[in-house]
């Protein structure tokens, strides 16, 4: 089973970071890669059991579910119900942490998922550079501002 996983510092506080990010349905408004987002079922996008629909900016669409989020740690996971992905149970996870000398935040991003053993080594690049490690890059820069 691959485990894509990327990480990185981003230069402000984990609460200003985890503010942004702990929205399951605001991906939009930092994550490059992401067009549009709308709930499918869930009152809130910090409601577990939130289901999103994304709009990829290439058109592909990817239904996934919010099945944790942890105020106090910091992380969510959730699911993906349906994707243009060759993947099959694929859970992913992100968490932060403060850097306690500095003020900013450690992000961690990864996932687990069943695939054919002919398309791991492509989906762990576009999991773990394209969208983990996109979504890290980009916080870095609109906290680096």
């Amino acid at each position: 089973m691959p485990r894509p996983y990327a990480s990185g510092v981003v230069p402000g506080s984990v609460e200003e970071v985890w503010t942004l990010v702990r929205d399951f349905n605001g991906m939009p408004a930092w994550h490059p890669g992401i067009e549009k987002s709308s709930l499918d079922s869930g009152a809130s996008g910090t409601e577990v059991g939130a289901v999103r629909r994304l709009t990829l900016g290439g058109g592909g669409v990817v239904v996934e579910r919010l099945l944790t989020l942890d105020d106090l740690s910091y992380t969510f996971t959730y699911q993906i119900l349906e994707s243009p992905f060759a993947v099959r149970r694929y859970i992913s996870t992100c968490r932060m942490a403060p850097v306690t000398d500095s003020g900013h935040t450690f992000i961690e991003w990864w996932s687990d998922y069943d695939s054919e053993a002919a398309d791991e080594e492509e989906l762990t690049k576009t999991f773990a550079g394209g969208v983990y490690g996109g979504g890290i890059k980009a916080l870095q820069e609109r906290f680096g501002s």
